[in-house]
């Protein structure tokens, strides 16, 4: 399990090392989606086809490449929703966003409330494993429904893409429901942790989880992977694509993902990066504090290159070219 230290000390790490990366101009937008009896009020982005010529935004610490306010001149675009991992933040795959935006997809990504850079109020506790998708469809609903993009999407055409905690709300978005007594509890008998704690303590989460079936096909990078048992895996019928790195870290166990693999039932993909840390997956860092550093050997800015191409090609495939079909 994630503890706070290592959040606050990947926080950190993100403030000094995040960076923009080579990429063709996306339009970017924010978005504020407002509370209303299922969560609080949250603040999002927005990346699109753009066909102005590549700028720079900077976003408090962050400088990402973007065209801010371009305007959208395209229609019947697909959309992907982005979820990110623990104590994280939207940008922390941005590049995957801007990569998907260039190919002709608008990209929707939220700051978690309680579980991200500027508010931790959630992060340990275990109701937030319910709530984040529950913000997903709450930002799918706006995205579809309330912003200036609505028209502008396929509404057959949804994706998702998550990272560590935010690829296990994918999981659940698509149909799976965590064991919490059973794979769950066998996973904490050795571990400690808030968490883990609660687990333990049977003080699971009393809100349904939230399905949606709008979702027809996820990415699913280094999940959070062990509180799934085959069983509760068996619901899931939309197509994956499913990465691990080979090293893991922040509580993600490539043994974990491997038998998350084994257990899909589901068309699936499954890619183990080799030689790659958990942080692998985010967007390429300056150099920095050590936990900026990959392992010896690894390129990131090389592997997202093929990443992203892969995630690309991925959702491609099963929401353009299918639905062309």
């Amino acid at each position: 399990m994630y503890a706070s230290n290592h959040v606050c000390k990947f926080l950190s790490a993100i403030g000094f090392c995040l960076t923009a990366t080579l990429a063709e101009a996306a339009g970017l937008r924010g978005i504020d989606i407002p509370a209303d009896a299922a969560g609080p009020a949250i603040h999002g982005m927005i990346w699109y086809p753009c066909t102005e010529p590549p700028g720079e935004i900077r976003l408090d610490e962050f400088i990402v490449p973007g065209v801010a306010g371009c305007p959208l001149a395209r229609d019947h675009l697909p959309l992907i929703a982005f979820s990110h991992g623990q104590g994280a933040g939207l940008l922390i795959n941005h590049d995957t966003a801007e990569t998907l935006a260039d190919q002709g997809f608008i990209v929707a990504a939220i700051n978690h409330p309680g579980d991200n850079g500027r508010d931790l109020s959630r992060s340990d506790d275990l109701s937030g494993f319910n709530e984040r998708p529950t913000d997903i469809k709450r930002l799918i609903d706006f995205v579809t429904g309330a912003s200036p993009f609505a028209a502008r999407i396929d509404q057959d055409r949804i994706g998702f893409f998550g990272y560590s905690r935010g690829a296990y709300a994918g999981l659940v978005l698509i149909g799976a429901n965590p064991d919490w007594a059973g794979a769950a509890s066998s996973y904490c008998q050795q571990r400690q942790g808030p968490i883990c704690q609660q687990i333990l303590g049977r003080k699971f989460p009393s809100q349904p989880l939230t399905h949606d079936p709008r979702i027809k096909a996820a990415v699913i990078v280094d999940p959070w992977a062990l509180f799934f048992s085959a069983e509760s895996l068996a619901p899931i019928k939309a197509p994956i694509q499913l990465w691990a790195s080979e090293r893991g870290g922040f509580g993600v166990l490539l043994h974990d993902v491997a038998a998350l693999n084994a257990n899909l039932p589901a068309q699936h993909e499954y890619h183990v990066v080799p030689n790659a840390e958990h942080l692998a997956f985010c967007a390429p860092f300056q150099a920095g504090p050590e936990l900026c550093a990959d392992a010896p050997g690894f390129e990131r800015v090389a592997f997202h290159k093929e990443f992203n191409s892969a995630v690309t090609q991925f959702f491609q495939e099963h929401l353009v070219k299918a639905a062309n079909q």
